[in-house]
């Protein structure tokens, strides 16, 4: 669902250790026991989830460098492009389209806070496109109005709302209620944001259902690093599923690689890759 202004995303294409020495595992021992026995253990009030302030930036970076190969979400607002994943349109900090419904959701929402926005006239053409990837209506200056809007505070705001409504709101729900901390949120969030919520097979409901049938989450009794990996992989495979998505570096060189750190509750410092580039947050 979202990438990089002016340029093409890498969804365009893809829509784009442990112990050193053998001296140190002995007195290691105890310190991974302690470390299982804390991934198995549900998140408590003390935790802090992915909705702290911090730990949402950190999550708006994450997502950024996947969707728009930027740590710098909010130069997102104005990005709008058709990635050709068969949604129309693609625009915005979290990747609303045109054929999907999102994106008509949020110009409704930027409309009723601000009649007669420069967007406001494009709500026909995005009733009728809906469920397609068709322009009808929309070109040739929609995109170019979009960034416009986008120049609006009111506008961005709307996307703000709209993001945490659909997307991320729903996604750290039910990651406390599944006893999961900050990187389970996540990858929660993340797997939203692409997949969306859902009937589909490769929806994030779907997603999820799959991995409980391989694994308990803690809320349930079960491992936290266990269950994750689980989700991952089914996550994985509906990736796989689309073309649009097969690149799975997000998950294989991004959240696998804090999972196998056991980096449970993304404490910086965070290093990672997204098709091939390198990220950090300090």
């Amino acid at each position: 669902m979202v990438h990089a202004p002016e340029e093409p995303s890498p969804r365009l294409t893809t829509r784009r250790t442990l112990l050193a020495a053998l001296g140190a595992s002995v007195a290691a021992v105890p310190l991974l026991r302690a470390a299982h026995a804390s991934a198995s253990t549900p998140a408590t009030a003390a935790a802090v989830g992915l909705d702290d302030p911090a730990k949402k930036e950190i999550a708006m970076q994450l997502v950024s460098s996947a969707e728009n190969s930027s740590l710098d979400w909010k130069a997102q607002y104005k990005y709008i492009e058709d990635i050709g994943d068969g949604r129309g349109y693609t625009a915005g900090i979290i990747g609303f389209c045109s054929g999907t419904g999102d994106m008509l959701d949020l110009v409704q929402l930027y409309t009723d806070r601000k009649p007669g926005n420069v967007l406001a006239t494009y709500l026909p053409a995005l009733r009728t496109v809906d469920g397609s990837d068709s322009h009808a209506g929309l070109d040739p200056n929609f995109p170019k109005d979009w960034r416009k809007a986008a120049q609006d505070t009111a506008f961005q705001q709307a996307q703000n709302d709209e993001r945490d409504r659909v997307y991320f709101d729903p996604a750290v729900r039910q990651g406390k209620t599944d006893g999961l901390r900050a990187l389970g949120q996540f990858a929660y969030y993340d797997a939203i944001v692409m997949h969306g919520d859902g009937d589909d097979p490769t929806s994030f409901r779907n997603i999820r259902a799959r991995a409980l049938r391989s694994a308990k989450p803690p809320a349930q009794g079960g491992n936290e690093v266990t269950y994750l990996n689980a989700f991952l992989d089914a996550r994985v495979w509906a990736m796989k599923q689309e073309e649009a998505h097969s690149d799975t570096t997000r998950v294989d060189t991004e959240q696998r690689v804090f999972l196998r750190k056991g980096n449970l509750d993304l404490t910086p410092p965070l290093d990672w890759k997204v098709y091939g580039d390198s990220y950090h947050i300090g």
